[in-house]
């Protein structure tokens, strides 16, 4: 299988340029009436309940280790695939799988940026119907260094070379809504809803790189800082995990399980 060099952000021009190539496994994590109906050329869906599992109240965790395994055995995923993940909603499942993927192990992929909406923008082919994939025997090998929970979170409150960027909306970060037992937000972490970093007026791209890198330096999200993600579940700040990425930030880490965690844990401090 030939390597395919694909950037982490990938436009649609370019992916379309690469359809077909056995090296890429491309995962479609629209709605699945969707993608019956129309998704990219060769792509496999998967339902995004899959990479995410419950343990009531607290959702959007990382689902076990074998559960992992079947998972992308069941897709036929290889060590050796370059994984093109889109969706229908501008990235946020998309960025989930490939930020799973990137807490067990694998390091080749890339997000197609806004995905679904975009491709459809510029008028590239779609397929109906559905495709099988052959099954393989992939084995996950968990990479913590990408990984936040509340006992790393607690530990780095107040430290200078940590910030937590919380993706929900205002009010929730105010408290004014409220998911969990507890409203608010963690201490010290600064707000941008995932929304804001979308390009509506083109098919729900990432904003460009200069216009992010102003509103995330206007925060205090620096390169040379460890970033923290989250959100309610760890689905929107997979987002902004990817958009950090693709601006270069070195140290990104996800909190699966997220405000949903830590709103409903009686020990944890709330602003």
């Amino acid at each position: 299988m030939s390597s395919t060099l694909l950037p982490l952000l990938v436009e649609a021009d370019e992916l379309n340029r690469q359809l077909g190539q056995e090296s890429i496994l491309l995962v479609d994590l629209c709605k699945p009436e969707i993608y019956a109906q129309s998704h990219l050329p060769g792509a496999v869906h998967l339902d995004y309940a899959q990479v995410v599992a419950v343990n009531k109240p607290v959702m959007g965790l990382l689902p076990s280790e074998s559960q992992l395994n079947e998972v992308f055995s069941s897709i036929g995923l290889t060590r050796e695939h370059h994984v093109v993940a889109y969706d229908d909603e501008g990235g946020g499942r998309a960025s989930r799988l490939l930020w799973t993927l990137e807490a067990m192990g694998h390091t080749r992929f890339s997000l197609l940026n806004g995905g679904l909406h975009a491709w459809n923008l510029d008028r590239r082919p779609l397929q109906s119907g559905a495709e099988t994939r052959t099954r393989s025997h992939y084995r996950v090998q968990r990479n913590e260094a990408v990984i936040a929970d509340k006992t790393y979170i607690l530990k780095h409150l107040g430290d200078p070379a940590t910030v937590l960027l919380d993706a929900r909306s205002t009010d929730e970060y105010l408290g004014s809504k409220r998911f969990a037992e507890r409203g608010g937000h963690i201490p010290g972490a600064v707000n941008l809803d995932w929304m804001q970093t979308m390009d509506r007026n083109r098919g729900l791209r990432f904003k460009p790189a200069e216009e992010l890198r102003t509103m995330l330096t206007s925060l205090g999200v620096t390169p040379d800082k460890e970033v923290v993600c989250y959100c309610q579940s760890h689905h929107r700040s997979a987002h902004s995990c990817m958009m950090l990425k693709s601006l270069g930030f070195a140290r990104v880490r996800g909190y699966p399980g997220a405000g949903s965690d830590w709103g409903n844990s009686p020990d944890t401090p709330i602003e």
